[in-house]
């Protein structure tokens, strides 16, 4: 009997899902508990496994595609069974419209012009597939196209749907030279500006599931939550030469500075419980330990794998948990508990030479730290003008959860420890 292969929920706050590869195609045999697609969700991708015997004999939703929890997205039946019942039971796509419709003056790209014409007779080339339709493109093949310098217009997508998907550019690489760049007027030996006119062409791309959840709940955090900001600026001098000593002791020790302010964040929550909270409906959530969020920027946007119990564990358990988090996040192999749960988090720019920005908190935390970037900077000690390694700190606040004062204290203690890390040990 034919069966329904439907959006599995595959993380706790998943709302839909978005197919990222089917790895198996119609007609094809499958078997219970086989991987049969990998679902992008909200924080991660994840397969998708067989719930039944039998042929795929339908898919429903192509890749890149999304659909709501329960949507059908394939059928599984028998090679001869009639699937006309469940067949019917698929929503119905909206048919595709043209990006852009080009005027009847227009038949070639503009970029293929051999000379300038008047702006009032040219439009934006028609970003179709060549049969008036608009294009279908993975998210990667988009991507790969525009590194590649491939005009997608030139391509037949091989995807269902005609969709234009990894490999179809793979091919067009190794087939011809890149194209799509726009061409160049030669005048007496001098290369010229390409000839432009018009308003410029575009393509849409899905956007992935990672991108669509930091929407929603960016708007769920900025708006309904209210913040404010406390900024200080902390000496890392002894922070740095504690990473270094401690790093030079075994090869293998990796520390960064990121370890550390990780490791003092979850001591000081410890100090001051009523951050290390969440605010509730109608009451205030106290956590026993700090689970500290890390933010990972990836392809798609930023996951905040967890350190769980960071105010227990030693900076090089943290060390070594923060590299392989960062490295499966990156990945997108994340278990959806790896990334939800978290206490408090850290998000740190000082990498890419940041020195001061305000973070937006992730509900129900009730706050976040801002790390800017160590730079050396002359400061004044002891009627003296000396140079430091200074850092700046913001931590956004939830003004339900913490007043002006409860923040000051927190970032007084957080200081108090980077500037004299022996505290850790004390």
């Amino acid at each position: 009997m034919a069966s329904k292969v439907i959006m599995p929920k595959l993380s706790p706050t998943m709302e839909e899902g978005q197919i990222a590869r089917w790895l198996k195609k119609e007609g094809d045999k499958v078997s219970m508990g086989e991987p049969l697609a990998e679902i992008d969700t909200d924080k991660a991708t994840m397969e998708m496994q067989a719930l039944s015997n039998g042929v795929l004999r339908k898919i429903l939703v192509g890749e890149g595609e999304s659909a709501p929890l329960g949507q059908l997205i394939g059928i599984i039946g028998e090679p001869d069974e009639d699937i006309a019942s469940l067949l019917s039971e698929a929503p119905a796509k909206e048919a595709p419209t043209p990006a852009v419709q080009p005027t009847p003056s227009t038949t070639e790209p503009v970029a293929q012009s051999a000379a300038p014409q008047p702006r009032d007779t040219l439009t934006a080339a028609p970003a179709d597939n060549g049969a008036g339709g608009r294009l279908i493109v993975s998210p990667l093949a988009a991507r790969m196209a525009a590194d590649a310098g491939i005009d997608l217009r030139s391509l037949q997508g091989s995807g269902p749907g005609g969709r234009i998907i990894k490999r179809d550019i793979e091919s067009a690489m190794t087939q011809r030279p890149a194209t799509g760049k726009p061409a160049l007027r030669v005048v007496e030996g001098r290369q010229q500006q390409p000839v432009v006119a018009g308003a410029s062409t575009y393509h849409d791309e899905p956007s992935s599931e990672i991108r669509r959840t930091i929407a929603r709940r960016l708007v769920t955090s900025i708006g309904p939550v209210p913040h404010f900001f406390l900024t200080t600026e902390i000496e890392m001098d002894r922070a740095a030469e504690m990473r270094r000593g401690i790093n030079s002791l075994d090869p293998d020790l990796k520390i960064s500075i990121n370890d550390i302010i990780i490791k003092v964040t979850a001591a000081a929550l410890m100090q001051h419980p009523q951050v290390n909270a969440s605010f509730q409906d109608k009451s205030v959530r106290y956590y026993d330990h700090a689970d500290i969020g890390v933010a990972v920027a990836i392809e798609d946007g930023l996951i905040t794998p967890v350190i769980r119990g960071a105010d227990q564990k030693p900076l090089s358990q943290i060390a070594d948990e923060v590299r392989e988090l960062a490295e499966r996040a990156k990945s997108r192999k994340l278990k959806p508990e790896e990334y939800t749960g978290a206490t408090f988090s850290v998000s740190n720019l000082g990498m890419f030479g940041i020195n001061e920005f305000t973070a937006i908190i992730n509900p129900p935390e009730g706050g976040i730290l801002a790390i800017g970037a160590m730079t050396a900077q002359p400061v004044v000690r002891d009627g003296e003008v000396v140079v430091r390694q200074m850092m700046r700190a913001t931590m956004s606040c939830d003004h339900r959860l913490i007043d002006g004062a409860t923040g000051a204290k927190f970032l007084q203690t957080f200081k108090k420890m980077l500037e004299n890390p022996l505290y850790l040990v004390v």
